[in-house]
């Protein structure tokens, strides 16, 4: 059985809301999140301290934190985000040695070039939905 599907909920996800592609994909989870499983973060202000990791961790790579406080970066905590709304996680395949490892890889390229993406690659990866970055006052985000 994968991590992702281990997860004890709420899961607490800190992602980058300056990034199109984060505020899209959180948003497509959040609109499928009917369980209340997800409790979204917005980790990019400058004076950000909280979370699991520094804030340039979490500003390099998407990180989550289960109830019982174990802490997943990259594809592990995509997988739990995908699992805690009830979408595929690609769990046997990404669990395999060589593919798992192309995954990591892939995600962190992506995640480095994360704002170079055009908007309608955004659209494709993550598919139509909210892929303006939110905008925050008094600590809560529209997405």
């Amino acid at each position: 059985m994968s991590q992702a599907a281990l997860a004890a909920y709420p899961l607490t996800v800190y992602f980058d809301a300056t990034c199109p592609l984060c505020v899209a994909e959180m948003g497509a989870m959040k609109a499928r999140d009917a369980a209340g499983r997800l409790n979204l973060v917005d980790c990019s202000p400058a004076d950000f301290a909280g979370g699991p990791a520094p804030r340039g961790a979490l500003m390099t790579a998407m990180h989550a934190v289960d109830a019982g406080g174990r802490v997943m970066a990259g594809v592990p905590a995509i997988r739990a985000c995908r699992a805690a709304v009830g979408l595929p996680t690609g769990g046997f395949l990404l669990d395999l040695p060589l593919v798992g490892a192309l995954a990591d890889r892939a995600y962190a390229g992506l995640a480095r070039n994360r704002y170079r993406l055009p908007r309608w690659l955004v659209t494709r990866l993550v598919g139509r939905g909210a892929i303006a970055p939110a905008t925050c006052a008094d600590d809560q985000c529209r997405l």
